[in-house]
């Protein structure tokens, strides 16, 4: 076993190799090709966790376990170790006069890290200790690089998006956060398929890119020698299925927006969007709340769930305000500072809006919201009625043809939601996305005005953003935390 001393990575990766050539001077594969278990550490130690000392030593239970090495002690004729599956340790117990002299050597030869596979009687330890007596040893991988440094684990953020592997090993509250994350997309996958709703699959590439205002990725079939874009969003063809009759539908997969990294912005993102006929925005909130309230109660098992060194309580009803009563209620600006290019112009400069001139009316009175209110919305709260300019797939309220039936949810001070009511004129829409396209918003897609030509009935859409709903219910403050492998920069060389 290696010391506790510190040599440099170079020696030890020596030291690890030499005993790899002495693994197979004894004759022993270091690699082979299978091990064959029948459960995993954490399945037997939860199996045997409420046996008691006399029960086992009656029963004398036999297990075939396969892990990781994590720890040693003792180096003389009798040694414990920690064997791991990445969730749950078991403890080894290995006597010298249990094994035969080949595997005893090669017990010698392992290192912390490697894998191995064991055989053997799971009983108690005097001092209660839930541990197997192992009978039977096989070297099952030889790892020639060490494991990060035992009680500090890998601790630099970036180095533990870089190589996650490291930081799975070595910080066991990583893991717990990618096992919640799996358990939070199973769970919004089975509330969507018991209301009904069918998980359908999109297009990646796209001919044009549309759903949402962003700069898409592109790339280049060469066959068809055509330009593609990786989606920015699936809108478009889940409409399509409406208007082909199927009345819900869902989609869970990747988006592609090649603009910033941050905290809150990953390249490559999972989103869930749904869209659902005859439902409007209204509907939706209230259907997004339950979803959300219940995928809590199941993965995290409350409604209220710390975030920083806030508490967001995810408890029923949600508020709901306009965009304009948000930024009233949280800034120090007035009714009439809303009023007009020019009174707008004057609060937007008080409030720090950058590059004023270049905003047209709507995207300026969305940058008053999210400097003045945005980053106040710890409670979930559906922020409603946006101006129609920015938003050209969305109906507008009856009555006012400048404002539009949409809402998007804030939780945390994060987005983590955005609905319309779907616009469903095929007129209105060719007008609307010939505006947008006018003001530098990309092509018209013309077979999705054609696919509307044919009806599309009264539909509600909505998108939520996974791996920011994971940040929440896992108290993560950045994206990088809750993205197996996050984009990065790549490292100097």
């Amino acid at each position: 076993m290696e010391s506790t001393s510190k040599p440099p990575i170079e020696q030890l990766i020596a030291n690890r190799m030499a005993k790899l050539d002495e693994l197979r001077e004894l004759g022993l594969e270091p690699y082979p090709t299978r091990y064959r278990v029948e459960e995993s550490v954490r399945a037997a130690k939860t199996r045997f966790a409420d046996a008691t000392a006399e029960e086992l030593t009656a029963e004398k239970p036999e297990v075939r376990l396969a892990g990781r090495l994590l720890a040693v002690r003792g180096h003389g004729k009798v040694s414990f170790v920690d064997l791991s599956d990445g969730a749950e340790q078991f403890q080894l117990y290995l006597r010298r006069d249990d094994l035969d002299e080949t595997s005893w050597k090669a017990f010698k030869l392992l290192d912390l890290g490697d894998f191995l596979g064991v055989e053997g009687t799971v009983f108690r330890t005097r001092s209660n200790e839930l541990s197997v007596a192992v009978k039977r040893l096989t070297v099952l991988a030889k790892a020639v690089r060490p494991m990060p440094e035992k009680y500090h684990g890998l601790t630099d953020r970036e180095a533990r998006a870089r190589q996650r592997y490291l930081d799975l090993l070595s910080n066991p509250e990583s893991r717990k956060v990618f096992e919640t994350r799996s358990r939070i997309v199973s769970g919004v996958r089975r509330f969507l398929d018991d209301a009904g709703f069918i998980e359908v699959e999109t297009p990646m590439m796209q001919p044009i890119p549309g759903g949402a205002t962003a700069r898409p990725f592109v790339t280049h079939h060469n066959t068809l020698d055509l330009d593609l874009y990786l989606r920015i969003a699936p809108e478009l063809f889940l409409k399509r299925l409406i208007i082909g009759g199927m009345e819900r539908v869902y989609e869970l997969n990747r988006n592609f927006r090649n603009e910033g990294i941050s905290t809150r912005h990953n390249p490559e993102f999972t989103m869930l969007e749904f869209y659902w006929a005859y439902a409007d925005y209204e509907l939706l909130m209230d259907f997004t709340e339950d979803l959300v309230t219940t995928v809590a109660e199941t993965v995290v098992e409350s409604l209220q769930v710390p975030w920083g060194d806030e508490t967001i309580d995810f408890s029923r009803p949600w508020r709901r305000l306009t965009m304009r009563d948000a930024i009233l209620e949280y800034s120090n600006l007035t009714p009439e500072d809303l009023e007009g290019r020019e009174r707008m112009e004057a609060a937007a400069r008080r409030v720090g809006v950058e590059r004023i001139e270049e905003r047209s009316d709507g995207k300026l009175f969305e940058e008053l919201y999210e400097l003045t209110a945005e980053p106040k919305m710890i409670n979930p709260t559906f922020i409603m009625d946006y101006p129609r300019e920015i938003s050209p797939l969305t109906k507008s309220k009856p009555g006012d043809p400048e404002v539009v039936e949409r809402f998007e949810l804030f939780i945390g001070g994060l987005e983590v939601a955005n609905a319309y009511t779907e616009l469903n004129d095929p007129t209105e829409q060719r007008r609307r996305l010939e505006e947008q396209a006018a003001a530098g918003g990309g092509k018209v897609d013309e077979d999705f005005v054609l696919a509307m030509e044919h009806g599309m009935p009264p539909t509600g859409g909505e998108g939520i953003g996974i791996d920011r709903l994971v940040m929440l219910l896992t108290n993560r403050q950045s994206i990088r935390d809750v993205i197996l492998f996050p984009q990065l920069r790549l490292r100097d060389s």
